[in-house]
């Protein structure tokens, strides 16, 4: 079943699109091209891989439910919230969308920014925090009168606090000095702690920032926390921060309630290429990346010590760069340059198994969403048999497109797994 939504509100009519150019495609998440098989030989001599999987089809069912047009160059950025999937788009737009296709016309929202929105993430249910290309982050309250800012970071409140010590100032490039707490690069991702008080923000300035939800002030400054840019920022139940750049590092942090700072624990090397994707599983303790030779890395908590974390497998099948990931109870979903999204679930001996490929974008997959729909007996549409899990897969490329997926995961599969896990 496909189907194409339409909203009075916006134009959401089917257009034509032009493939985007490899050179736009490297400016926009800066990554570079790496050939997968020169990755392969050296990532497979490595002692520390338990084992490396190949693509596997399973008896997973999913299909596309509807594909919204938006007239945006681009789309960035997703999130869920309740009923509403939130998007953010190149030409400066941040959307409202019903999730469902039998939701009212009058729940889409559109709001206009003053700059790319490259990373969403939800504070709560009626507050979005948006990070932009202007190197700014802006919150937003959410109403039935529509979508509000309500803090622009930096504030002005604690800019002025700051200006007038020298104390405050950090040199950012030759000759030019700015207060710690701003940004100078593109935000490229968020992240939120489990108790919402704190705000992270990665840049592309190779800096992360953290921010207190109440007042929204800057608490502290990573500066130089990678030689490159930072592209993903992920947090962990046990407080753990950690970060994925364009040194091909991926390091990890915690909060050190002695000095009130973060120190840097452990710096994972497993990536040959750009790390520009990063997402935790609480349940394994286990860290997924995706980096641009096309590989993803799962790395899971070596509580037996010898270093922070361990390598355990990796996930191969897409042609191009990971570009995003995403990991929603047993399941795995990462997009690509090479225009698919992959689904992917943990088999026995800790290693990766892929269930499926969606296909039907015209561009690289840029951004997921992703959330547990329902648990129970048989599908809403009566076309899978048996009892399973139902999900939504909410897909954003570069070609402009959202698309809506379901995926139902049989019950039957994941005992059998879970199984192979206990053993």
């Amino acid at each position: 079943m496909v189907g194409n939504l339409n909203f009075p509100q916006f134009s959401c009519s089917f257009r034509l699109f032009s493939k985007p150019k490899d050179d736009q495609d490297i400016n926009n998440f800066r990554s570079h091209s790496f050939s997968q098989d020169s990755f392969n030989s050296s990532f497979s001599s490595s002692r520390s891989i338990s084992t490396l999987i190949p693509p596997q089809q399973t008896t997973l069912h999913h299909h596309s439910l509807f594909t919204i047009h938006p007239n945006s160059s681009h789309i960035l950025s997703l999130t869920l919230a309740g009923n509403h999937l939130y998007t953010g788009s190149s030409n400066s737009h941040i959307h409202r969308w019903p999730r469902h296709t039998t939701s009212d016309d009058d729940e889409f929202v559109s709001v206009r920014c003053s700059s790319a929105v490259k990373c969403l993430q939800m504070l709560s249910d009626d507050v979005v925090v948006s990070g932009h290309q202007d190197h700014r982050i802006r919150v937003w309250k959410i109403s039935e009168m529509g979508i509000k800012i309500v803090a622009s970071l930096p504030t002005l409140k604690d800019r002025l606090s700051k200006v007038l010590f020298a104390k405050n100032y950090v040199t950012i490039r030759r000759h030019k000095k700015l207060i710690w707490i701003h940004h100078n690069d593109a935000v490229s991702s968020l992240a939120v702690s489990g108790d919402k008080s704190l705000i992270y923000s990665g840049s592309w300035d190779r800096s992360f920032k953290v921010w207190r939800s109440s007042d929204f002030k800057c608490l502290e400054s990573v500066t130089n926390a990678h030689d490159d840019a930072i592209n993903s920022i992920v947090l962990s139940g046990e407080g753990f921060v950690y970060t994925g750049s364009a040194d091909k590092k991926i390091k990890v942090w915690r909060f050190n309630q002695r000095n009130r700072k973060h120190d840097l624990i452990d710096s994972l090397v497993h990536h040959k290429s750009t790390v520009n994707a990063l997402a935790y599983d609480d349940n394994l303790s286990v860290l997924i990346s995706g980096a641009c030779s096309g590989v993803m890395i799962a790395s899971e908590r070596n509580f037996s010590g010898g270093g922070h974390m361990a390598v355990v497998g990796a996930l191969m099948g897409h042609r191009k760069a990971i570009l995003c990931v995403r990991v929603v109870g047993e399941l795995v979903c990462s997009g690509s340059a090479d225009k698919t999204v992959r689904l992917w679930r943990r088999v026995a001996g800790k290693s990766y198994s892929c269930l499926g490929v969606l296909e039907g974008h015209g561009g690289p997959v840029k951004c997921l969403a992703v959330a547990v729909e329902n648990e129970g007996d048989g599908d809403s549409d009566g076309d899978d048999d048996g009892d399973g899990r139902e999900y939504m897969v909410y897909s954003g490329g570069l070609d402009g497109d959202i698309k809506a997926w379901k995926v139902w995961v049989p019950l039957v599969m994941e005992k059998a797994s879970i199984a192979n896990l206990d053993g």
